[in-house]
């Protein structure tokens, strides 16, 4: 058969016969109802056509920009040439595409220069690129979160200085955590700050994993670093207590905003990951004097809010990230799937099982049966995942825009619960159908004509990415679900419940038994929960919170499906059938693993915890 290796992704745009804006706009329109958000006067200026147009000019940018230099991108990494570090012309081109549609600023004030776009419509929009070429995607899409960071914490003048520009895409941005011994562990960090006789700060340190770090893509990149100011006795503070945050731009600006005289920040070394290869990944070291502004050595640094705020300020811009992430993951997934669909549907091999005619022609892998439950195990972990996506979105709508308080209230609660669900559950899982449409492709899938190895490897950093898998498990069990004494688990025990009782009165036999074993697991689990705090060991409680992470994310995307079918009730069209069949699935074959891993909580099992070093 002939090789597709220029396969574009199905990037839609106005079709009505493309599976994803199919999904994309019954999630939006028929699921959240998101065109009521137009009666919000923040929104009052939009109408569903205006959403629909949005739409739109990001598929074409993804369709005719983006998904053209997906391979290259990775095919031939950033480098570095002894003076800068080089791209590919097509990205460059791609990256100012986005730009110049003024889609990093789309969800901002319309005095930004944005669109004033509900935050699940600006989502929905970046899905587009994120499935056609999500390395390329990491550059604007930072610097859309760093932008957010500094309107919601920087001063006035920061926010004109370096926002603004930020927003309009002459400066891209970066966040700036991890070190080369201190990862995850950022109460560790060594970066520090110095206070100058004028009260400004100087920085001394090395920064690790710097994703868009060093590229010439704009005239300015804005670091957004996190570091210790020094004590009067040169020590620096302990703890997370201690971390402040910093803007340090690559170039100063002068009093005019126009970028001007090298910082002291050099490229120590470009990292080569498996994947996200198009994006500039840096090692780079802060007031190492290659560079002496002012004729100093010292990256010069303007310090965001209070001192010792910068580990909560920095947090603004990570959850953003971990819940892009999340999307990023899932329109990997996504991307996955509709690739091997495609290929399922025309790819011939073999004959159906009660076909004993040799000389029958062969059909379409499709109908294979086994082929068909991995095109349904894809399309439940991608449309489940893109629905939670959304929702927590949504989530952000109604924090910051519902004319109740309460309701205002309790999003920022149901987010704050999510987010680690949000971020983690895609990540694993739709790596996953990125597996299964390598499965499906066969011998070809893990070769580089395809895409999907590709998209399996980009994808596998993403449970890596802004707080690994583990460390959301230990978030969501030791914090968040007991946060404000219960608070945020009772807010979705109630959603959950809302649906549930839904599905119960609803004339239709699945729905009901769909109800009963969701109210099953997740009343496990709301058990599991008392069961695990009730431990007086920390270390007990907390020696399973992997699965922990695993059982609520499977419950909650259990509890999307089923709000996704009741939503398809009076629908008998081939989406709404077909979506009912992967809610099945997901009810059928997925949640009854839950009951294994809270199994494992029940037990307190310490087999990992009590495994010693010289045991391996």
């Amino acid at each position: 058969m002939p090789l597709r290796s220029h396969l574009i992704f199905l990037i839609p745009t106005m079709s009505i016969n493309n599976p994803y804006r199919q999904n994309l706009d019954f999630l939006l329109y028929d699921w959240l109802n998101v065109a009521t958000l137009t009666a919000r006067p923040r929104y009052a200026e939009h109408s569903r056509e205006t959403f629909d147009q949005a739409l739109d000019l990001a598929a074409t940018i993804a369709r005719d920009f983006l998904a053209p230099c997906y391979k290259k991108g990775d095919q031939v990494e950033p480098w570095f040439d002894g003076e800068r570090v080089q791209l590919i012309p097509e990205l460059e081109t791609a990256v100012r595409a986005v730009v110049d549609a003024g889609l990093i600023a789309a969800g901002q004030d319309e005095a930004f220069g944005g669109m004033q776009l509900p935050k699940v419509v600006d989502s929905a929009l970046w899905t587009f690129g994120l499935m056609a070429n999500i390395a390329a995607c990491a550059y604007p899409y930072l610097t859309k979160a760093n932008a957010a960071l500094l309107l919601a914490h920087g001063s006035a003048d920061q926010i004109e200085k370096f926002a603004r520009p930020l927003l309009a895409g002459r400066f891209f941005g970066t966040m700036c955590l991890s070190e080369p011994e201190a990862g995850s562990s950022l109460a560790d960090i060594r970066t520090r700050a110095v206070v100058q006789p004028d009260g400004s700060y100087r920085l001394f340190g090395n920064k690790m994993w710097i994703s868009a770090g060093d590229h010439e893509l704009t005239e300015n990149i804005i670091h957004l670093v996190l570091a210790k100011i020094v004590n009067d006795d040169g020590t620096l503070p302990a703890g997370a207590g201690g971390i402040s945050l910093f803007i340090v731009p690559k170039k100063i600006l002068d009093e005019n905003g126009n970028s001007g005289e090298r910082n002291d920040i050099a490229l120590a070394g470009l990292n080569h990951k498996m994947g996200y290869r198009a994006t500039s990944n840096c090692l780079l070291n802060f007031g190492e004097a290659k560079f002496k502004p002012q004729g100093s050595a010292g990256a010069v640094g303007d310090l965001v809010g209070a001192p010792g705020k910068g580990l909560a300020q920095m947090f603004h811009m990570m959850n953003e990230a971990r819940i892009g992430i999340g999307l990023g993951a899932t329109m990997l997934g996504y991307a996955g799937y509709l690739a091997s669909l495609d290929y399922a549907r025309t790819r011939t091999q073999g004959r159906a099982a009660a076909d004993k005619n040799p000389h029958a022609p062969p059909i379409a892998i499709i109908e294979h049966t086994d082929v068909k439950r991995m095109l349904l195990a894809q399309k439940s972990y991608v449309e489940g995942a893109l629905a939670l996506n959304l929702y927590c979105a949504m989530l952000v709508d109604d924090e910051h825009t519902h004319a109740e308080p309460a309701r205002r209230a309790e999003a920022k609660l149901l987010l704050d619960i999510l987010t680690p669900i949000a971020k983690s559950w895609p990540s694993q899982w739709c790596l996953a159908a990125n597996d299964l449409a390598i499965q499906i492709h066969g011998g070809y899938g893990y070769t580089r004509d395809y895409n999907v190895e590709q998209l399996y490897r980009d994808n596998r950093l993403n449970a890596i990415h802004e707080g690994t898998h583990g460390i959301q498990g230990l978030d969501l069990l030791a914090r968040k679900v007991v946060m404000q004494k219960g608070a945020a688990l009772a807010l979705v025990d109630r959603e959950i419940n809302t649906t549930i009782n839904r599905a119960k009165s609803n004339n239709h036999a699945a729905f009901q038994a769909y109800a009963d074993s969701l109210a099953s697991h997740w009343q496990h689990l709301l058990k599991a929960t008392l069961h695990t705090h009730a431990s007086p060991d920390i270390n007990i409680a907390l020696a399973n919170s992997t699965s922990y992470l695993e059982a609520f994310g499977h419950i909650v995307i259990a509890w999307l499906w089923l709000d996704q079918a009741l939503a398809l009730a009076s629908r008998n069209d081939d989406i709404a059938i077909g979506k009912m069949h992967a809610c099945q699935y997901f009810f059928v074959s997925e949640l009854p693993k839950v009951g294994a891993m809270l199994a494992l909580l029940d037990s307190r099992d310490t087999t990992a915890l009590t495994m010693r070093d010289a045991w391996f």
